[in-house]
């Protein structure tokens, strides 16, 4: 046991009294000195423990409505002063400064009451100062001082007291800083995202991430990774029925959600994705029929893909699906029918989609740092097209075209998405040129019988050279929508004259690497 330090004073101030009881009355049983204030005293006092007010040691009265209590020379002394500093102690003992062994800290909560939608005077008052200058004071001197910052360590705590009578080792000390040190950075990061929030500063000024809630996954992309979820993936996501979330479970339904996002206010909508892409996609009058003009897209790659709904699954599209093997199912809700159905097979995973606040920004690792980008939150709409070509589409063939720029938006890059009848016919997806991309697509659809006569296709990027075009022709693809933007723009929509295509432009690019 390295460094062994007996707790003989104690400084007590929490916010929320959950579970402290034991460790007071483990404290007190062992003679140690109780410093508190506030309300924590009064309830130290109720379990029967005896207290010395800080207001006693410091002999300076609470403050500023109680903003101001434990910040004081006195208190701070006691837990910073190095006890085995000859000056330090030569200090504590002038200026009669007890030695404060362990500190037992929670802070206001900051970010509950933001999550309440109080107003922003409440929010204010819940900006803890004192809390966190006493965490971090205790921190910084752990080789001497054991800090507690949550209730989460108040069972270590306990076991150290009823075990060991209190005595700690080093390492002890070393893992409760480091824990005052997260929490503390942790607070931080919420204040300041609270206000820039507020301010309406952009996310991309200063990248500040603290996400405790971390959830342990089988592996990472690949058996011998590891792989962990940080983030509070319940408030999101409801498990009804399956087995857990993998890595790769989690990127599939991300872009599962992001996809269907586009659909929130489109008549019902079914999607299935394979490696983060639409292999599936439709838009029927009810789910049954949108999933299976989705299904028909692709059947090869819909085995073992993630399936998600736009409108509660029900009983009619729940069989209707109940024999292809699939790893995720989500909806915004599955009636008991749907339930009774889905959940023959034990593994597949059913998933409750809750819907939430629109992200801020988006954080991928690079090199030796972190690319950080605003979402791309632009969905096309027909106020968005401009056509550029002698011929024209009909809103069906608009409509189709728009269905397809949805689908592109979260498919990899390079991208052609083909659509007919508001339902997805194939795509080429993270190609090397747009060319091959199409290739790809026009491939696909021939290979389960699609007739590409009359259909919409969407690219992600301009076209640099007519050739693309070219090949629509001879495919039968008669509208394309494309951002435009390319200096040979005139020789595609030349080609597009020539051919009797449609073309229309959105000055929108949507890259997805």
């Amino acid at each position: 046991m390295s460094h062994p330090v007996r707790i003989q004073s104690a400084l007590v101030s929490v916010f929320d009294k959950t579970g402290l009881e034991p460790v007071i009355l483990a404290l007190q049983s062992l003679g140690v000195t109780l410093y508190s204030t506030g309300g924590t005293q009064a309830a130290l006092e109720g379990w029967g423990a005896s207290v010395v007010p800080v207001e006693q040691l410091t002999d300076y009265p609470a403050i500023l409505g109680g903003r101001v209590k434990t910040l004081h020379p006195k208190v701070f002394g006691g837990i910073l002063g190095r006890r085995a500093h000859a000056e330090d102690q030569a200090e504590m003992g002038r200026l009669a400064l007890p030695a404060i062994d362990l500190v037992i800290v929670d802070l206001y909560p900051f970010e509950a009451t933001v999550a309440q939608g109080a107003d922003e005077a409440d929010i204010i008052e819940k900006i803890d100062i004192g809390g966190i200058s006493l965490i971090r004071a205790a921190a910084k001197n752990h080789r001497d001082v054991v800090v507690i910052p949550s209730q989460v360590h108040y069972a270590g705590l306990l076991e150290l007291l009823t075990q060991r009578g209190g005595v700690s080792t080093l390492e002890e000390r070393q893992f409760w800083a480091l824990e005052g040190f997260r929490t503390s950075a942790h607070y931080d990061v919420q204040i300041q995202a609270w206000m820039a929030q507020r301010l309406e500063r952009p996310p991309l000024e200063r990248l500040l991430l603290s996400v405790p809630a971390a959830t342990d996954l089988r592996y990472g992309e690949n058996p011998h990774q590891a792989g962990r979820f940080f983030g509070p993936l319940a408030d999101c996501l409801e498990t009804l029925h399956g087995k857990t979330l993998s890595y790769n479970n989690l990127l599939d339904v991300d872009a599962a959600v992001s996809l269907i996002s586009e659909f929130e206010n489109e008549g019902p909508t079914f999607a299935i994705l394979k490696h983060n892409n639409a292999c599936g996609c439709a838009t029927r009058p009810t789910l049954e029929a949108a999933f299976l003009a989705a299904l028909e897209t692709d059947p090869v790659s819909a085995f073992g893909g993630v399936l998600i709904a736009n409108a509660p699954i029900d009983g009619a599209a729940a069989a209707a699906m109940a024999e292809l093997f699939s790893e995720v199912v989500i909806a915004p809700d599955f009636t008991p029918e749907a339930l009774a159905i889905l959940t023959l097979k034990k593994n597949r995973i059913l998933l409750r989609h809750r819907p939430q606040p629109a992200r801020t920004a988006l954080v991928r690792s690079a090199i030796n740092g972190y690319l950080v980008q605003t979402p791309d939150t632009t969905t096309e709409t027909t106020s968005h097209l401009t056509c550029v070509t002698s011929a024209t589409a009909s809103p069906e063939a608009i409509a189709d075209a728009l269905f397809a720029l949805k689908v592109a938006k979260h498919t990899r890059s390079n991208t052609i998405v083909l659509a007919k009848d508001r339902r997805l016919l194939a795509s080429g997806t993270g190609q090397t040129s747009r060319v091959d991309a199409l290739r790809q697509a026009i491939a696909k659809a021939h290979a389960f019988s699609f007739d590409l006569a009359g259909c919409a296709m969407a690219s992600d990027a301009f076209f640099p050279f007519p050739d693309c075009i070219e090949i629509a022709g001879e495919s039968g693809i008669t509208t394309v929508v494309q951002p435009g933007g390319s200096i040979k723009d005139e020789l595609s929509i030349a080609a597009c004259n020539d051919r009797g295509i449609a073309m229309y432009t959105t000055g929108i690019r949507h890259f997805k690497h």
